[in-house]
Protein backbone atom coordinates (compact mmCIF):
# COMPACT_ATOMS: atom_id res chain seq x y z
CA UNK A 1 0.00 0.00 0.00
CA UNK A 2 0.81 3.63 -0.77
CA UNK A 3 0.31 7.14 -0.25
CA UNK A 4 0.44 8.23 -3.80
CA UNK A 5 -3.04 8.23 -6.12
CA UNK A 6 -2.27 5.44 -7.57
CA UNK A 7 -0.05 2.28 -5.94
CA UNK A 8 2.81 1.27 -7.74
CA UNK A 9 3.62 -2.46 -7.95
CA UNK A 10 6.15 -3.73 -5.42
CA UNK A 11 7.70 -6.27 -4.91
CA UNK A 12 4.76 -17.36 16.99
CA UNK A 13 0.56 -27.69 28.39
CA UNK A 14 1.17 -26.92 31.42
CA UNK A 15 3.22 -24.89 33.52
CA UNK A 16 4.88 -26.81 36.51
CA UNK A 17 4.12 -24.94 39.18
CA UNK A 18 7.61 -24.28 40.90
CA UNK A 19 6.42 -25.29 44.37
CA UNK A 20 8.53 -26.54 47.12
CA UNK A 21 9.30 -29.83 47.49
CA UNK A 22 8.42 -31.57 50.50
CA UNK A 23 11.20 -33.70 52.12
CA UNK A 24 9.77 -37.16 50.98
CA UNK A 25 9.19 -36.30 47.59
CA UNK A 26 11.99 -37.08 44.60
CA UNK A 27 14.01 -34.62 43.81
CA UNK A 28 13.39 -34.66 39.93
CA UNK A 29 10.26 -34.07 39.84
CA UNK A 30 9.78 -30.66 41.71
CA UNK A 31 13.13 -28.96 40.33
CA UNK A 32 13.79 -29.94 36.78
CA UNK A 33 12.96 -29.43 33.31
CA UNK A 34 10.05 -31.07 31.85
CA UNK A 35 8.39 -32.04 28.90
CA UNK A 36 5.01 -32.38 28.77
CA UNK A 37 2.46 -34.20 25.43
CA UNK A 38 -0.73 -33.17 24.69
CA UNK A 39 -2.51 -34.56 21.47
CA UNK A 40 -4.15 -31.54 20.65
CA UNK A 41 -6.11 -33.26 17.52
CA UNK A 42 -6.81 -36.60 16.73
CA UNK A 43 -8.64 -38.38 13.47
CA UNK A 44 -8.23 -41.85 14.07
CA UNK A 45 -5.51 -42.53 10.98
CA UNK A 46 -3.07 -39.75 12.66
CA UNK A 47 -3.19 -36.74 14.85
CA UNK A 48 -1.94 -33.31 16.27
CA UNK A 49 0.96 -33.19 18.87
CA UNK A 50 2.27 -30.70 21.20
CA UNK A 51 5.20 -31.03 23.70
CA UNK A 52 5.38 -28.09 26.00
CA UNK A 53 8.78 -27.36 27.39
CA UNK A 54 8.78 -25.99 31.35
CA UNK A 55 12.10 -24.87 33.02
CA UNK A 56 10.99 -26.02 36.58
CA UNK A 57 14.61 -25.70 37.90
CA UNK A 58 16.41 -22.81 39.83
CA UNK A 59 19.23 -21.52 36.77
CA UNK A 60 18.50 -20.84 33.27
CA UNK A 61 18.64 -23.27 29.55
CA UNK A 62 19.94 -22.00 26.96
CA UNK A 63 19.21 -25.14 25.05
CA UNK A 64 17.28 -28.31 24.74
CA UNK A 65 16.36 -31.27 23.16
CA UNK A 66 13.10 -33.74 23.32
CA UNK A 67 13.85 -37.22 22.21
CA UNK A 68 10.97 -39.99 21.72
CA UNK A 69 10.18 -43.15 20.02
CA UNK A 70 7.33 -43.81 17.80
CA UNK A 71 6.06 -47.33 17.82
CA UNK A 72 6.35 -49.15 14.75
CA UNK A 73 3.98 -48.01 12.10
CA UNK A 74 3.62 -44.36 13.80
CA UNK A 75 5.81 -41.28 11.77
CA UNK A 76 6.04 -37.96 12.34
CA UNK A 77 5.11 -35.46 9.26
CA UNK A 78 4.89 -31.58 9.50
CA UNK A 79 6.94 -29.93 12.30
CA UNK A 80 6.87 -26.49 13.92
CA UNK A 81 8.76 -24.57 16.38
CA UNK A 82 11.89 -26.98 16.74
CA UNK A 83 14.40 -28.55 14.37
CA UNK A 84 13.83 -32.56 13.84
CA UNK A 85 16.34 -35.53 12.96
CA UNK A 86 15.31 -39.25 13.20
CA UNK A 87 16.80 -42.70 13.29
CA UNK A 88 14.06 -45.32 12.99
CA UNK A 89 11.57 -45.05 14.90
CA UNK A 90 13.54 -42.45 17.54
CA UNK A 91 12.81 -38.73 17.02
CA UNK A 92 14.74 -35.77 18.20
CA UNK A 93 13.29 -32.28 18.40
CA UNK A 94 15.82 -29.25 19.30
CA UNK A 95 15.12 -25.61 19.77
CA UNK A 96 15.27 -22.93 17.76
CA UNK A 97 17.43 -20.24 17.75
CA UNK A 98 14.17 -17.80 19.14
CA UNK A 99 13.11 -20.43 21.93
CA UNK A 100 15.87 -22.14 23.31
CA UNK A 101 16.66 -20.12 26.66
CA UNK A 102 14.17 -20.67 29.35
CA UNK A 103 14.27 -19.01 32.51
CA UNK A 104 13.31 -20.71 35.62
CA UNK A 105 9.28 -20.88 35.66
CA UNK A 106 9.19 -20.26 31.51
CA UNK A 107 7.61 -22.54 28.74
CA UNK A 108 7.84 -22.90 25.41
CA UNK A 109 6.43 -25.53 22.81
CA UNK A 110 6.64 -27.16 19.47
CA UNK A 111 4.12 -29.18 17.61
CA UNK A 112 4.15 -31.91 15.01
CA UNK A 113 1.70 -33.82 13.11
CA UNK A 114 1.57 -38.11 13.76
CA UNK A 115 0.71 -39.85 10.78
CA UNK A 116 -0.97 -43.47 12.25
CA UNK A 117 -2.39 -44.55 15.83
CA UNK A 118 0.74 -44.65 18.01
CA UNK A 119 1.68 -42.34 20.92
CA UNK A 120 5.25 -41.12 21.71
CA UNK A 121 7.02 -43.46 24.40
CA UNK A 122 10.25 -43.14 26.52
CA UNK A 123 10.22 -39.68 26.33
CA UNK A 124 13.31 -37.75 27.45
CA UNK A 125 14.55 -34.09 27.98
CA UNK A 126 17.99 -33.09 27.54
CA UNK A 127 19.24 -36.36 28.84
CA UNK A 128 16.35 -36.86 31.46
CA UNK A 129 12.96 -38.16 31.95
CA UNK A 130 10.14 -35.97 30.77
CA UNK A 131 8.32 -36.26 33.08
CA UNK A 132 4.74 -36.26 33.68
CA UNK A 133 3.75 -35.47 30.46
CA UNK A 134 3.48 -38.51 27.95
CA UNK A 135 -0.34 -38.88 28.65
CA UNK A 136 -2.43 -37.87 25.48
CA UNK A 137 -5.67 -35.91 25.92
CA UNK A 138 -7.68 -36.63 23.10
CA UNK A 139 -9.43 -33.62 21.07
CA UNK A 140 -12.77 -34.30 19.04
CA UNK A 141 -12.04 -35.78 15.47
CA UNK A 142 -10.93 -33.41 13.18
CA UNK A 143 -10.52 -33.59 9.55
CA UNK A 144 -7.30 -35.53 8.14
CA UNK A 145 -4.15 -33.04 7.23
CA UNK A 146 -2.92 -33.53 3.81
CA UNK A 147 0.06 -35.57 2.84
CA UNK A 148 1.35 -34.53 -0.58
CA UNK A 149 -1.34 -32.91 -2.74
CA UNK A 150 -2.43 -29.57 -1.66
CA UNK A 151 -5.37 -30.68 0.74
CA UNK A 152 -9.23 -30.21 0.09
CA UNK A 153 -10.27 -29.34 3.74
CA UNK A 154 -8.24 -27.76 6.22
CA UNK A 155 -5.91 -29.12 8.71
CA UNK A 156 -5.94 -28.98 12.14
CA UNK A 157 -4.80 -26.18 13.97
CA UNK A 158 -5.37 -24.51 17.41
CA UNK A 159 -8.90 -23.11 18.28
CA UNK A 160 -9.83 -19.52 16.79
CA UNK A 161 -9.26 -17.16 19.78
CA UNK A 162 -11.38 -14.83 21.15
CA UNK A 163 -10.57 -12.07 19.54
CA UNK A 164 -14.25 -10.11 19.58
CA UNK A 165 -14.62 -9.25 16.16
CA UNK A 166 -17.74 -10.36 14.19
CA UNK A 167 -17.69 -13.16 12.06
CA UNK A 168 -17.19 -11.45 9.14
CA UNK A 169 -15.15 -8.23 9.69
CA UNK A 170 -14.85 -4.65 7.18
CA UNK A 171 -11.52 -4.16 7.43
CA UNK A 172 -9.14 -0.65 5.65
CA UNK A 173 -6.61 1.16 6.53
CA UNK A 174 -6.80 5.23 7.20
CA UNK A 175 -3.89 7.32 6.44
CA UNK A 176 -3.39 8.64 10.12
CA UNK A 177 0.49 10.07 9.49
CA UNK A 178 0.28 11.71 5.59
CA UNK A 179 -2.39 13.53 3.20
CA UNK A 180 -2.81 11.90 -0.64
CA UNK A 181 -5.35 12.59 -3.03
CA UNK A 182 -8.00 11.01 -0.92
CA UNK A 183 -7.97 14.09 1.89
CA UNK A 184 -7.05 13.42 5.44
CA UNK A 185 -9.99 11.73 7.96
CA UNK A 186 -10.32 12.13 11.51
CA UNK A 187 -10.45 9.26 13.50
CA UNK A 188 -13.87 10.55 14.92
CA UNK A 189 -15.35 10.42 11.45
CA UNK A 190 -14.90 6.94 10.67
CA UNK A 191 -17.73 5.00 10.46
CA UNK A 192 -18.58 2.35 12.79
CA UNK A 193 -18.83 0.34 9.91
CA UNK A 194 -14.91 -1.05 9.95
CA UNK A 195 -14.00 -3.63 12.34
CA UNK A 196 -10.33 -3.47 12.19
CA UNK A 197 -8.85 0.25 11.58
CA UNK A 198 -5.48 -0.23 10.60
CA UNK A 199 -3.29 3.14 10.91
CA UNK A 200 -1.16 3.90 8.18
CA UNK A 201 1.74 4.19 8.84
CA UNK A 202 4.96 3.18 11.55
CA UNK A 203 8.11 3.81 9.23
CA UNK A 204 11.55 2.92 10.44
CA UNK A 205 14.04 5.90 10.93
CA UNK A 206 16.44 3.71 8.72
CA UNK A 207 15.65 1.02 6.24
CA UNK A 208 17.65 -1.66 8.42
CA UNK A 209 17.45 0.37 12.10
CA UNK A 210 14.03 -1.62 13.53
CA UNK A 211 13.12 1.60 14.61
CA UNK A 212 9.34 2.53 13.87
CA UNK A 213 8.15 6.20 14.46
CA UNK A 214 4.80 7.40 13.98
CA UNK A 215 3.21 10.68 14.16
CA UNK A 216 -0.19 11.91 13.22
CA UNK A 217 0.07 13.94 9.83
CA UNK A 218 1.50 17.59 10.45
CA UNK A 219 -1.53 20.45 9.93
CA UNK A 220 0.78 22.25 7.39
CA UNK A 221 -0.04 18.68 5.43
CA UNK A 222 -3.35 18.09 6.81
CA UNK A 223 -5.69 20.61 6.77
CA UNK A 224 -8.07 20.14 9.79
CA UNK A 225 -6.03 17.37 11.23
CA UNK A 226 -6.72 16.54 15.17
CA UNK A 227 -4.66 17.11 18.17
CA UNK A 228 -3.11 13.80 19.68
CA UNK A 229 -5.20 13.92 22.34
CA UNK A 230 -8.80 14.04 20.54
CA UNK A 231 -7.26 11.54 18.26
CA UNK A 232 -6.27 9.09 20.96
CA UNK A 233 -10.03 10.00 22.92
CA UNK A 234 -11.48 9.09 19.29
CA UNK A 235 -9.67 5.64 19.35
CA UNK A 236 -11.07 5.28 22.94
CA UNK A 237 -14.32 5.76 21.25
CA UNK A 238 -13.59 3.24 19.07
CA UNK A 239 -12.82 0.80 21.18
CA UNK A 240 -15.86 1.01 23.19
CA UNK A 241 -17.53 -0.08 20.31
CA UNK A 242 -15.49 -2.85 20.14
CA UNK A 243 -13.49 -2.00 17.14
CA UNK A 244 -9.71 -3.21 16.95
CA UNK A 245 -7.23 -0.25 16.24
CA UNK A 246 -3.86 -0.85 15.05
CA UNK A 247 -0.47 0.08 14.00
CA UNK A 248 0.20 -0.96 10.65
CA UNK A 249 4.32 -1.56 10.15
CA UNK A 250 5.68 -0.49 6.06
CA UNK A 251 3.58 0.23 3.21
CA UNK A 252 5.70 1.23 0.20
CA UNK A 253 7.86 3.97 1.29
CA UNK A 254 8.61 1.86 4.81
CA UNK A 255 11.45 -0.50 4.10
CA UNK A 256 12.42 -2.38 7.18
CA UNK A 257 14.99 -5.12 6.89
CA UNK A 258 15.68 -6.54 10.84
CA UNK A 259 18.96 -7.81 9.41
CA UNK A 260 20.54 -7.46 13.28
CA UNK A 261 19.35 -8.97 17.13
CA UNK A 262 19.85 -5.34 17.56
CA UNK A 263 17.57 -4.04 15.06
CA UNK A 264 14.87 -6.85 16.10
CA UNK A 265 15.30 -5.42 19.36
CA UNK A 266 14.62 -2.47 18.42
CA UNK A 267 11.90 -3.15 16.22
CA UNK A 268 9.97 -4.67 19.71
CA UNK A 269 10.88 -1.79 21.98
CA UNK A 270 9.21 0.82 19.76
CA UNK A 271 6.50 -0.84 18.21
CA UNK A 272 5.45 -1.42 21.87
CA UNK A 273 6.04 2.57 22.92
CA UNK A 274 3.39 3.00 19.92
CA UNK A 275 1.03 0.64 20.81
CA UNK A 276 0.94 1.85 24.52
CA UNK A 277 1.12 5.44 23.56
CA UNK A 278 -1.80 5.16 21.58
CA UNK A 279 -3.87 2.16 24.11
CA UNK A 280 -3.63 0.33 20.78
CA UNK A 281 -5.45 -3.34 20.19
CA UNK A 282 -2.89 -4.67 18.22
CA UNK A 283 -0.31 -4.40 15.22
CA UNK A 284 -0.61 -4.53 10.89
CA UNK A 285 2.45 -6.17 9.17
CA UNK A 286 2.88 -4.42 5.73
CA UNK A 287 6.00 -5.27 4.59
CA UNK A 288 6.88 -4.48 0.97
CA UNK A 289 9.39 -4.29 -1.66
CA UNK A 290 12.71 -5.32 -0.11
CA UNK A 291 11.60 -5.57 3.38
CA UNK A 292 11.43 -9.14 3.02
CA UNK A 293 13.91 -11.64 1.04
CA UNK A 294 15.66 -15.00 1.30
CA UNK A 295 19.10 -15.62 1.10
CA UNK A 296 20.67 -18.26 -1.46
CA UNK A 297 20.28 -21.70 0.00
CA UNK A 298 17.12 -20.66 2.48
CA UNK A 299 14.78 -23.10 1.02
CA UNK A 300 12.77 -24.64 3.33
CA UNK A 301 9.84 -22.28 4.33
CA UNK A 302 9.36 -24.45 7.99
CA UNK A 303 12.90 -23.57 8.93
CA UNK A 304 13.79 -20.25 7.85
CA UNK A 305 17.77 -19.22 8.37
CA UNK A 306 17.87 -15.73 6.45
CA UNK A 307 18.31 -13.46 9.88
CA UNK A 308 15.46 -10.40 8.12
CA UNK A 309 13.10 -13.46 8.35
CA UNK A 310 14.07 -14.76 11.70
CA UNK A 311 14.08 -11.52 13.13
CA UNK A 312 11.05 -10.24 12.52
CA UNK A 313 8.95 -13.75 13.71
CA UNK A 314 11.15 -13.95 17.01
CA UNK A 315 9.97 -9.76 17.32
CA UNK A 316 6.18 -10.34 16.04
CA UNK A 317 6.43 -13.33 19.29
CA UNK A 318 7.64 -11.32 21.40
CA UNK A 319 5.14 -9.04 21.16
CA UNK A 320 2.44 -11.27 20.68
CA UNK A 321 3.84 -12.70 24.55
CA UNK A 322 4.16 -9.10 25.81
CA UNK A 323 0.30 -8.33 25.15
CA UNK A 324 -1.41 -11.62 25.33
CA UNK A 325 -4.14 -13.80 23.95
CA UNK A 326 -6.16 -10.19 23.24
CA UNK A 327 -3.36 -8.92 21.08
CA UNK A 328 -4.43 -8.76 17.32
CA UNK A 329 -2.18 -9.49 15.15
CA UNK A 330 -3.16 -8.99 11.23
CA UNK A 331 -0.28 -8.79 7.54
CA UNK A 332 -1.30 -7.33 3.92
CA UNK A 333 1.42 -9.10 2.09
CA UNK A 334 1.05 -9.13 -1.54
CA UNK A 335 0.68 -12.01 -3.56
CA UNK A 336 4.72 -11.79 -4.86
CA UNK A 337 5.20 -13.23 -1.57
CA UNK A 338 2.80 -15.58 -1.08
CA UNK A 339 0.83 -17.35 -3.90
CA UNK A 340 3.91 -16.82 -6.23
CA UNK A 341 5.42 -19.21 -3.45
CA UNK A 342 3.22 -21.83 -5.80
CA UNK A 343 5.64 -21.81 -8.48
CA UNK A 344 8.81 -20.38 -6.94
CA UNK A 345 10.25 -19.98 -3.63
CA UNK A 346 13.63 -17.77 -3.48
CA UNK A 347 16.08 -17.81 -5.56
CA UNK A 348 15.41 -21.49 -6.28
CA UNK A 349 17.81 -24.42 -5.98
CA UNK A 350 20.17 -23.23 -8.49
CA UNK A 351 19.78 -19.39 -7.92
CA UNK A 352 19.03 -16.64 -10.21
CA UNK A 353 15.37 -16.29 -8.81
CA UNK A 354 13.68 -13.15 -7.55
CA UNK A 355 14.97 -13.54 -3.79
CA UNK A 356 11.54 -12.15 -2.33
CA UNK A 357 9.77 -14.70 -4.44
CA UNK A 358 7.51 -16.39 -1.61
CA UNK A 359 9.13 -14.79 0.99
CA UNK A 360 6.60 -14.34 4.06
CA UNK A 361 5.86 -17.93 3.47
CA UNK A 362 8.26 -18.71 6.60
CA UNK A 363 6.84 -15.53 8.67
CA UNK A 364 2.85 -16.77 8.13
CA UNK A 365 3.88 -20.77 8.93
CA UNK A 366 5.93 -19.60 12.28
CA UNK A 367 3.15 -17.12 13.20
CA UNK A 368 0.25 -19.27 12.55
CA UNK A 369 -1.41 -19.86 15.61
CA UNK A 370 -0.77 -16.26 16.24
CA UNK A 371 -2.19 -14.65 12.97
CA UNK A 372 -5.89 -13.37 13.33
CA UNK A 373 -6.42 -12.46 10.08
CA UNK A 374 -4.05 -12.28 6.45
CA UNK A 375 -5.40 -10.38 3.85
CA UNK A 376 -3.15 -10.71 1.06
CA UNK A 377 -3.35 -7.47 -1.29
CA UNK A 378 -5.15 -9.12 -4.50
CA UNK A 379 -4.12 -6.05 -6.74
CA UNK A 380 -0.94 -4.31 -7.83
CA UNK A 381 0.19 -7.78 -9.20
CA UNK A 382 0.72 -9.61 -11.92
CA UNK A 383 -0.95 -13.11 -13.68
CA UNK A 384 -0.34 -15.36 -10.25
CA UNK A 385 -0.88 -19.33 -11.27
CA UNK A 386 -3.28 -21.04 -9.00
CA UNK A 387 -4.25 -24.64 -8.17
CA UNK A 388 -5.70 -25.24 -11.04
CA UNK A 389 -2.21 -24.88 -12.78
CA UNK A 390 -3.49 -21.95 -14.87
CA UNK A 391 -2.88 -18.15 -14.50
CA UNK A 392 -4.97 -15.52 -12.75
CA UNK A 393 -5.26 -12.04 -13.57
CA UNK A 394 -6.14 -9.00 -11.01
CA UNK A 395 -9.56 -7.37 -11.84
CA UNK A 396 -12.14 -9.62 -11.39
CA UNK A 397 -14.04 -12.06 -9.17
CA UNK A 398 -11.49 -15.25 -10.40
CA UNK A 399 -8.67 -13.85 -9.36
CA UNK A 400 -9.77 -13.18 -5.93
CA UNK A 401 -10.81 -16.94 -5.75
CA UNK A 402 -8.21 -18.55 -7.00
CA UNK A 403 -5.89 -16.43 -4.81
CA UNK A 404 -7.69 -17.67 -1.06
CA UNK A 405 -8.71 -20.70 -2.18
CA UNK A 406 -4.63 -21.22 -2.17
CA UNK A 407 -4.88 -20.08 1.81
CA UNK A 408 -7.71 -22.02 2.82
CA UNK A 409 -6.90 -24.91 0.80
CA UNK A 410 -2.74 -25.05 1.30
CA UNK A 411 -0.11 -25.80 -1.67
CA UNK A 412 3.14 -27.01 -2.45
CA UNK A 413 5.80 -24.80 -2.45
CA UNK A 414 7.78 -24.44 -5.62
CA UNK A 415 5.51 -27.22 -7.17
CA UNK A 416 7.02 -29.66 -4.11
CA UNK A 417 3.90 -31.89 -2.83
CA UNK A 418 6.37 -33.13 -0.21
CA UNK A 419 6.89 -29.69 1.33
CA UNK A 420 3.15 -28.20 1.61
CA UNK A 421 2.36 -24.61 3.13
CA UNK A 422 -0.75 -25.73 5.32
CA UNK A 423 -4.24 -24.49 5.14
CA UNK A 424 -4.89 -21.27 7.45
CA UNK A 425 -8.11 -21.56 9.59
CA UNK A 426 -11.20 -19.65 7.74
CA UNK A 427 -11.33 -16.80 10.13
CA UNK A 428 -7.90 -16.40 9.52
CA UNK A 429 -8.47 -15.21 6.34
CA UNK A 430 -9.41 -12.38 4.01
CA UNK A 431 -8.48 -10.71 0.92
CA UNK A 432 -7.78 -6.84 -0.04
CA UNK A 433 -9.42 -5.05 -2.80
CA UNK A 434 -8.75 -1.16 -3.66
CA UNK A 435 -11.49 0.81 -2.51
CA UNK A 436 -11.75 2.56 -5.81
CA UNK A 437 -9.97 2.51 -8.83
CA UNK A 438 -7.91 5.39 -7.85
CA UNK A 439 -6.59 3.77 -5.22
CA UNK A 440 -4.92 1.02 -6.80
CA UNK A 441 -4.78 -1.41 -9.76
CA UNK A 442 -7.06 -4.23 -10.03
CA UNK A 443 -10.32 -2.58 -8.54
CA UNK A 444 -12.98 -4.81 -8.49
CA UNK A 445 -16.54 -3.20 -8.84
CA UNK A 446 -18.77 -4.51 -5.85
CA UNK A 447 -20.54 -7.04 -7.66
CA UNK A 448 -17.22 -8.98 -8.75
CA UNK A 449 -16.04 -9.01 -5.26
CA UNK A 450 -19.43 -10.67 -3.98
CA UNK A 451 -19.33 -13.27 -6.44
CA UNK A 452 -15.98 -14.14 -5.38
CA UNK A 453 -17.67 -14.09 -1.64
CA UNK A 454 -20.33 -16.50 -2.31
CA UNK A 455 -18.05 -18.66 -4.34
CA UNK A 456 -15.81 -19.09 -1.28
CA UNK A 457 -18.35 -19.38 1.75
CA UNK A 458 -21.51 -20.45 -0.31
CA UNK A 459 -19.48 -22.56 -2.99
CA UNK A 460 -21.84 -20.25 -5.39
CA UNK A 461 -20.92 -18.35 -9.10
CA UNK A 462 -17.49 -19.78 -9.23
CA UNK A 463 -16.85 -19.57 -13.06
CA UNK A 464 -14.71 -22.25 -14.61
CA UNK A 465 -12.84 -22.30 -11.48
CA UNK A 466 -13.68 -24.89 -8.70
CA UNK A 467 -12.24 -24.16 -4.82
CA UNK A 468 -10.30 -27.37 -4.09
CA UNK A 469 -11.22 -25.59 -0.25
CA UNK A 470 -15.19 -26.16 -0.65
CA UNK A 471 -16.92 -23.83 1.41
CA UNK A 472 -15.74 -21.78 4.05
CA UNK A 473 -18.30 -20.46 5.92
CA UNK A 474 -16.00 -18.79 8.95
CA UNK A 475 -14.36 -16.44 6.05
CA UNK A 476 -13.14 -13.45 7.98
CA UNK A 477 -14.05 -10.90 5.50
CA UNK A 478 -12.80 -8.03 3.21
CA UNK A 479 -10.00 -5.90 3.65
CA UNK A 480 -9.63 -2.51 1.37
CA UNK A 481 -6.99 0.59 0.87
CA UNK A 482 -8.64 2.67 1.92
CA UNK A 483 -10.96 3.92 4.17
CA UNK A 484 -9.60 8.32 2.80
CA UNK A 485 -10.35 6.45 -1.00
CA UNK A 486 -14.02 5.11 0.07
CA UNK A 487 -15.05 8.00 1.65
CA UNK A 488 -13.45 9.69 -1.35
CA UNK A 489 -15.87 8.00 -3.45
CA UNK A 490 -18.98 8.32 -1.33
CA UNK A 491 -18.15 4.87 0.95
CA UNK A 492 -19.02 2.98 -2.54
CA UNK A 493 -17.07 -0.23 -0.23
CA UNK A 494 -18.69 0.52 3.20
CA UNK A 495 -22.01 0.99 1.86
CA UNK A 496 -22.22 -2.57 -0.45
CA UNK A 497 -20.14 -4.42 1.52
CA UNK A 498 -21.12 -4.30 5.31
CA UNK A 499 -24.91 -5.18 4.48
CA UNK A 500 -23.35 -7.92 2.23
CA UNK A 501 -20.96 -9.66 5.22
CA UNK A 502 -23.82 -9.16 7.95
CA UNK A 503 -26.01 -11.59 5.41
CA UNK A 504 -23.11 -14.00 5.45
CA UNK A 505 -24.06 -17.40 7.55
Amino acid sequence: MTRTRTLITALAAGVLAATAAIWLAPAASAATPTAVFTKTSDWGSGWEGKYTITNGGASTITSWAVVFDLPAGTTVGTYWDALMTSSGQRYTFTNRSWNGTLAPGASTSFGFLGNGSGSPLNCTLNGQPCGGGTTPTSAPPTTAPPTTAPPTTQPPTSPPPNTGLPKHALIGYLHASFANGSGYLRMADVPADWDIINLAFGEPTSVTSGDIRFRLCPASECPGVESEAEFIAAIRAKQQQGKKVLISIGGQNGQVQLTTTAARDAFVSSVSAIIDRYGLNGLDIDFEGHSLSLNTGDTDFRNPTTPVIVNLISALRTLKQRYGSGFVLTMAPETFFVQLGYQYYGSGPWGGQDPRAGSYLPVIYALRNDITVLHVQDYNSGPIMGLDNQYHTMGGADFHIAMTDMLLAGFPVAGNTANAFPALREDQVAFGTPAAVSAGNGYVAPAGVQQAVNCLVRGQSCGSYTPRSGTNPNFRGLMTWSINWDRYYGWEFRNSHRPFLNSLP
